[in-house]
């Protein structure tokens, strides 16, 4: 029997202590009833009827949350006040609902519902009102002005690359029927490249203008793919130039057809490949007897020129694209200071039947410290200053205001 009632007495103990902060806030509330009552102090006396810690319905579901860390700042005066400090401001009883932006600025307390969840900002309207006030001014980190700034070159050199490829296509520029034909794969490397270097800027200004962690993280890995799509058409006019340039240009000329040729022929003002009886396509310019120069020299000197420029653009933007990568990997989860989605762990997060067998638990040490009708008076007065009796039964239905 001892040992029973030691037992009975370590788990009065370790309950009390979870309601302990909430106990000392009534103090005020038995003095009003009766002067000479002292508050609890445990340990507290066994009572088998009222005692609710054998009541299977409240403690059997394990997701309840009964953190002492939790109750100080959830039951500030903040929450009897509903945040309004100044008192000239309109009153409005009860506890706020929901998640959002504003659940955990400074100052502020509410109970999430269940089943809230803050998708980065695309849960409610982009434009208008959020939590039933208007929206405040944003300001923007200094992690968010990083991926903003890098993103803006990211998008610039992309854009441009892109347009100045286009305009190879389309044979804007001078000579570039040469580069269509004697540089095609490098041609559409580049171009590939710096396509999905655009779409990869337009995912992460959707991000970052949207402060959507998902979407920047879809960001940064496509930038190393970008990185890798950039540096390799980088790498094959790099090795085309500088190994044995000579004899790959014999080759692909013998590769070639008339078309190819003639092609080359009209841009390069040449005929043929040494002279106009080697490989040579026939034109009104090109013909036995032209005295028009072989098509090795100039088509040559072209190609050092055009891939020593290709390369050194390309690594140019090595360092660039780099720093745009550190930049996203440091700084897209940053985007804001909120952390993670902004709500709290599901695991700690006071609901309503967590407050029941919190004050279950009070009421059972009030009734056995002092009896049933001053425990149901002082529970009354606290769901009355608390304004408890304002939420629905439903969870998930709104708080009226």
């Amino acid at each position: 029997m001892d040992s029973h009632l030691h037992r009975r007495t370590s788990s009065i103990i370790s309950n009390a202590n979870s309601a302990y902060s909430a106990a000392t806030s009534t103090r005020h509330m038995l003095s009003n009833r009766n002067s000479q009552l002292d508050p609890p102090v445990a340990p507290f006396t066994f009572n088998p009827f009222v005692s609710p810690h054998t009541d299977p319905t409240l403690l059997g579901d394990p997701s309840l949350s009964l953190s002492v860390n939790y109750l100080p700042s959830k039951f500030s005066d903040a929450v009897l006040y509903n945040g309004l400090k100044n008192r000239s401001k309109v009153f409005q009883p009860g506890l706020k609902r929901g998640g959002g932006r504003e659940a955990f600025r400074s100052g502020e307390a509410r109970m999430p519902r269940d089943g809230d969840e803050d998708y980065d900002g695309l849960q409610s309207s982009l434009f208008g009102k959020e939590g039933g006030r208007t929206r405040p001014r944003l300001r923007w980190n200094r992690f968010k002005w990083t991926l903003f700034v890098s993103n803006l070159l990211f998008s610039g050199y992309s854009l441009a690359s892109t347009i100045f490829l286009l305009c190879t296509w389309f044979d804007v520029w001078k000579h570039a029927d040469v580069v269509r034909v004697g540089n095609h794969t490098e041609l559409t490397l580049s171009t590939i490249a710096a396509s999905f270097g655009i779409i990869t800027s337009v995912i992460g200004w959707a991000g970052i203008l949207l402060n959507n962690r998902s979407f920047l993280a879809v960001y940064t890995f496509f930038l190393w793919i970008c990185f890798g799509l950039l540096v390799i058409p980088g790498y094959l006019t790099f090795k085309r130039r500088n190994f044995n340039l000579d004899g790959k240009i014999n080759s692909q000329w013998g590769g070639f057809g008339i078309n190819e040729w003639l092609r080359i022929q009209n841009q390069l003002e040449c005929c043929g490949f040494f002279s106009p009886f080697v490989e040579a396509a026939i034109s009104q310019v090109c013909y036995s007897r032209s005295v028009l120069p072989g098509c090795k020299g100039p088509y040559l000197a072209f190609e050092r020129f055009v891939l020593k420029r290709w390369y050194t653009v390309i690594f140019g933007l090595v360092p660039f694209q780099i720093g745009v990568i550190v930049a996203g990997l440091l700084c897209s989860n940053h985007i804001t200071y909120r952390f993670g989605k902004g709500m709290m762990p599901k695991a700690y997060r006071l609901s309503m039947n967590s407050m029941a067998v919190i004050m279950d638990n009070y009421a059972s040490q009030l009734a056995e410290q002092y009896g049933a009708d001053v425990a149901s008076e002082v529970l009354a007065r606290s769901r009355s200053n608390l304004h408890l009796d304002v939420f629905p039964s439903d969870p998930m239905r709104p708080v009226p205001r």
